[in-house]
């Protein structure tokens, strides 16, 4: 039986009697967020600048919309560039009792677990090697990631629309298949904040809008990106970083396919599109895989990014020797235009130290 909570999440597609039931509570939150963001705007309280310029990446639904694979995008992008970027991320559902700060870099990343700093940044950090500052403060964590890197001449923040705190230049919302659900905030819809506010901050340019999907999925205009597979690596070679070895392809029926991730059957869905039949397995987001979510005996396990990060070869292979384990890395490539636009609102940044 469904509990209460994902009755009320399935219930965020439409206007039925349970949103309506809880729109007088949304009410009240849609006066508090307008109230607070008023607060920022007019003066009342102060955002606070870390030092760099600052890019926000987030959604204003909750869940997992695409946020870090656009933050990935972004900070390879920027490497591209000719930028140096840092990355400041919370660190979601790392442990209770971790340190308030902690800096994933080439001294540090072979120590820390996704225990200890979360499984996004620890992907962040194996997909680009920019550093990585984990902490809930955003602004002192920028600072701190500032004194340790003092190369880095930009800030990527992962997930920190509504970290107003958090002085930012440019900000990237991603929005994904479910658009803006209702259309309501929480709890009556899935929205942290209407999907349009009143602008606050020292923006150097409109929002810039990505949709993680076929189409837009709000009235806002935005651009497209386009995520697939990158061919299956076995974890062993990821965790290393080499080069895919073409010769070594998993069967296409009979592996299970495990995702913790924020909506999994997407990708298995992706995995069928490249004719792969799989006994498929979803896990809870950041499941923190205390056992192995295979049994043994099961030949081959895909995993996603986000997944293996949380998983060493040396722990796959004492655990579950007879297992194959592959790693299905996401490719995920925003249109032209979304390119432009970021490279519209660089070149509009006052400089290097606000």
């Amino acid at each position: 039986m469904a509990s209460i909570t994902q009755r009320i999440v399935r219930s965020w597609s439409s206007r039925g009697l349970l949103p309506i039931l809880l729109w007088p509570v949304s009410a009240l939150m849609l006066g508090l967020v307008a109230l607070r963001r008023h607060a920022y705007r007019v003066g009342l309280m102060k955002a606070e600048s870390p030092g760099l310029p600052v890019l926000v990446v987030g959604n204003r639904i909750v869940g997992g919309a695409g946020k870090t694979p656009a933050t990935i995008a972004i900070v390879q992008h920027l490497q591209q560039q000719g930028w140096h970027p840092g990355v400041l991320t919370r660190g979601y559902k790392r442990a209770a009792d971790a340190p308030a700060f902690a800096l994933i870099d080439p001294s540090s990343a072979d120590q820390l677990s996704a225990d200890q700093v979360g499984d996004e940044p620890l992907l962040i950090w194996r997909r680009t090697h920019v550093p990585v500052m984990v902490g809930r403060d955003r602004v002192e964590g920028g600072r701190a990631l500032r004194r340790a890197c003092p190369a880095i001449d930009i800030l990527v923040c992962d997930d920190g629309l509504q970290h107003l705190k958090l002085a930012r230049q440019i900000e990237v919302v991603v929005f994904d298949e479910r658009g803006a659900g209702n259309g309501w905030l929480l709890p009556a819809g899935p929205l942290r904040e209407p999907i349009a506010p009143a602008a606050c901050g020292s923006l150097v340019a409109p929002p810039i809008v990505l949709y993680n999907a076929a189409a837009p999925t709000t009235p806002l205009k935005g651009h497209l990106a386009h995520r697939g597979m990158s061919p299956l690596q076995p974890l062993s070679q990821w965790w290393s970083g080499q080069g895919r070895n073409a010769s070594l392809q998993p069967p296409r029926e009979g592996a299970w396919a495990v995702a913790g991730i924020a909506h999994p059957p997407k990708f298995f869905d992706q995995l069928a599109a490249l004719g792969f039949t799989t006994h498929p397995v979803a896990r809870d987001d950041h499941d923190p895989y205390t056992a192995l979510p295979w049994p043994e005996g099961i030949a081959h396990v895909i995993l996603t990014e986000k997944d293996a990060v949380k998983i060493k070869p040396e722990r796959a292979r004492q655990e579950r020797p007879g297992t194959q384990v592959w790693v299905a890395a996401l490719d995920f490539r925003p249109d032209t235009s979304f390119w432009q636009a970021i490279d519209s609102a660089l070149a509009r940044l006052p400089g290097p130290h606000l």
